[in-house]
């Protein structure tokens, strides 16, 4: 029995150390998301839709929950921002080409479709991030809408 207590006492005092360390926030200014707003044009629902569902984990400023000062939970939220912004980052629109923009958006047309986003891992916490029906009908309207420029664009290059 003293050697669990022993044990017990040692994993708490880790915890406690850990709560010291985390990883670096993904916070940065959302002006950077003003190129992707003047290419794409959203509507004020389909934007509020993106900052809601979509911009934490695929821009470079991050609204971080109050669980995120909590180690491990912190490092599991970091993976997943990390992830996010490596497969579309919208904060770094103007450094994607033609293509790249309308693979993006056939992606997120997808994705969103298939209801594989965002996340049910975000939405139990974001209930604002669950999209209806309408919602979903909205942002992949407009994305399609957004993708025929990059279509015609690329096809005359």
């Amino acid at each position: 029995m003293k050697i669990i207590k022993r044990i017990g006492l040692i994993l708490l005092v880790i915890l406690i150390i850990a709560q010291f360390f985390g990883p670096k926030k993904n916070v940065g200014d959302t002006g950077s998301l003003e190129p992707f707003y003047a290419d794409t044009h959203p509507s004020e629902n389909v934007e509020l839709i993106l900052k809601n569902a979509c911009l934490d984990c695929h821009s470079d400023n991050t609204r971080y929950p109050w669980y995120n000062n909590i180690t491990p939970v912190n490092y599991w939220l970091d993976e997943h921002v990390k992830d996010g912004v490596k497969h579309l980052n919208l904060s770094k629109w103007d450094d994607y080409s033609d293509k790249k923009k309308d693979h993006k958006l056939d992606e997120l047309i997808e994705m969103v479709e298939n209801k594989e986003m965002p996340l049910d891992s975000y939405t139990w916490i974001h209930g604002d991030a669950k999209l209806s029906e309408t919602q979903i009908e909205d942002v992949t309207a407009w994305a399609k809408n957004v993708r025929l420029k990059y279509i015609f664009l690329k096809d005359a290059q």
